[in-house]
């Protein structure tokens, strides 16, 4: 079996990972692998801000993962697989039948360079400062706000704002969305006159309505690949092999010493690390990796067949996502997202080519366009609920197409309480994980998600924004009656693509990093990625990671100079 050996492996080329790449090969005395289980990042759709709108719920740029039932949601009916029955007279038949089953969530990551920052919305989010003080009190030293903060910076090129919020030079490059739209500019007129207006959600205060900035240059996106792995392609030192998936970690006498490997053809190989493996495949493939090389719970880990190498109960455990409604509302009008006559013939074709000309206009939309951070109720001191505002109906990740133009409003739940977990189908290294996240098991996220719920539709309902939600909302909703809210939220409530955790940072026995993200009780080996936060932050979680790449980056390259 083929054996190359270099310095650091990074597993994974996701919005950790890019920045791995590029911080550590630029020490030239520094041999960097980089390994993606995704193709390359070449697709158009992966460049134009709107295009991950039409990736679809199959594409190969996503690991589309579907969650287990979960037992809070609503039941569905399911159909199942044909199946062969034989009549009196010995006709065989093919026969459908259908069940019952708690509805799946569907859990979409990136699946190619730059991960998901190649595939989400762009949303260029931080969450609170509490968020990071809160990780400082639970014992993980030097990830305060305070501590954090420079590594904010230092990735960011904000081309809106340069105060001491915001970094200038950095290789991610941060914008406003270069798309005018009356009806969202009429979302956040009518909000800020309920909840206040707020210019910069990562700015002195996270509270209030606005627009969003986001992940793009030149009106185009600014994934991580583009922004940090792009830069470093031509250095001798960094070699990245994508369409490459990871079987398990090799452990030799309490240290990790590589990897094995299966490329595109299904061969097997190993790759040695003579200093760290660097785990950055996600909060579902981090610990996924962990368990197949025999990382984690004992008893999770030897029912498939696995050679158990290190006792660390919680990998995989903690899992904590962001629940989130969304509320849709048809209406016509040529200025919105949809399928329509107007849209399909007029529209789209002058919004293409004006693309093609200016890079402005409706395709560098990140549908999310504006939002803001409210309190569900007056007695708790920091948001607890983001809005995301589209100009565009949103129903089942937008794999439900609705004839027509419309609205949609997400009411997200920043810091459920409910905890899941990511545990193994099998030991094979091509099969999914078993991702639980256990939404609304926690009694009190149905109450917050309620009262979150009524205090966006204060907005909703309010003009100017009412005309465009008032003739026809797609799940009308009783404002009084919380159990028909419920059933609402029961019904369609699903991930807003937020899940962390599962390889938490701390020093309790359910810690699996400690504070500068090595693995507890083995040498070489560290995880970064979103996989690491304790807790779940107070928003998007694109730029934490990113965060998160940068100051283990810089811990790293401490520990080997």
């Amino acid at each position: 079996m083929e054996t190359k050996s270099y310095d650091f492996i990074i597993l994974g080329a996701g919005s950790a990972g890019c920045v791995l790449a590029n911080r550590l090969s630029s020490n030239s005395n520094f041999r960097v692998c980089l390994i993606e289980a995704g193709s390359k990042d070449s697709d158009v759709r992966l460049k134009v801000p709107l295009g991950f709108a039409f990736l679809g719920g199959n594409s190969s740029y996503s690991w589309n993962y579907n969650t287990v039932p979960q037992k809070e949601f609503e039941q569905v009916s399911i159909t199942e697989p044909a199946s062969s029955i034989v009549d009196s007279a010995g006709g065989v038949h093919e026969v459908e039948s259908e069940i019952m089953e708690h509805r799946r969530g569907f859990q979409p990551r990136g699946k190619t360079l730059g991960g998901s920052s190649s595939i989400n919305a762009m949303l260029y989010v931080r969450g609170h400062q509490w968020d990071y003080d809160h990780w400082a009190e639970l014992g993980n030293e030097g990830w305060s706000f305070e501590r954090v903060l420079p590594y904010f910076k230092k990735c960011e090129n904000n081309e809106i704002f340069d105060n001491d919020f915001h970094g200038q030079g950095g290789p991610l490059n941060v914008d406003k969305i270069r798309h005018k739209n009356k009806i969202v500019d009429d979302f956040v007129k009518t909000g800020s006159s309920i909840f206040g207006h707020n210019e910069d959600f990562n700015g002195e205060s996270q509270e209030g309505i606005g627009y969003y900035q986001t992940t793009q240059k030149n009106g185009k996106r600014c994934s991580t690949a583009k922004a940090y792995l792009v830069p470093a392609l031509e250095r001798d030192n960094l070699t990245v092999l994508t369409d490459t998936n990871v079987n398990k970690i090799n452990i030799v006498d309490g240290k990790a010493t590589g990897v094995l490997c299966i490329n595109a053809e299904g061969n097997e190989f190993i790759i040695e690390a003579s200093k760290e493996v660097l785990l950055s495949s996600g909060a579902f493939g981090s610990p996924q990796i962990l368990l197949r090389s025999g990382i984690g719970p004992a008893d999770e880990i030897l029912k498939h067949g696995i050679e158990h190498k290190l006792e660390l109960p919680g990998v995989g455990k903690n899992l904590q996502d962001h629940i989130d409604y969304v509320t849709v509302h048809k209406y016509k009008s040529i200025k919105l997202f949809g399928f329509s006559i107007g849209t399909l013939f007029f529209k789209y074709p002058y919004e293409l080519f004006k693309y093609i000309l200016t890079k402005t206009g409706m395709f560098t939309s990140t549908v999310a366009e504006a939002g803001g951070f409210i309190r569900s109720r007056n007695d708790i001191e920091i948001p607890d609920t983001q809005l995301h505002f589209s100009p565009g109906m949103i129903v089942d990740h937008g794999r439900e197409h609705i004839w027509g133009t419309g609205i949609s409003c997400h009411t997200c739940l920043l810091r459920p309480k409910s905890r899941g977990e990511v545990t193994l189908n099998s030991a094979d290294p091509l099969d999914n994980p078993k991702i639980d996240p256990k939404f609304l098991s926690h009694p009190d996220d149905v109450k917050d998600m309620i009262a979150g719920y009524k205090k966006m539709m204060k907005i909703m309902n309010k003009e100017p924004v009412s005309k465009y939600t008032s003739k026809h909302v797609l799940r009308p909703i009783d404002l009084d009656d919380d159990e028909d809210i419920e059933k609402a939220i029961r019904e369609t409530a699903d991930t807003v693509y937020h899940p962390v955790g599962t390889c938490k940072m701390g020093n309790d026995e359910m810690a699996v990093v400690d504070s500068r993200l090595k693995v507890h009780n083995l040498k070489g080996l560290r995880v970064v990625d979103a996989s690491i936060m304790p807790t779940l932050i107070g928003g998007n979680t694109n730029a934490p990671t990113i965060m998160i790449g940068e100051k283990a980056s810089d811990m790293i390259i401490q520990d080997w100079l």
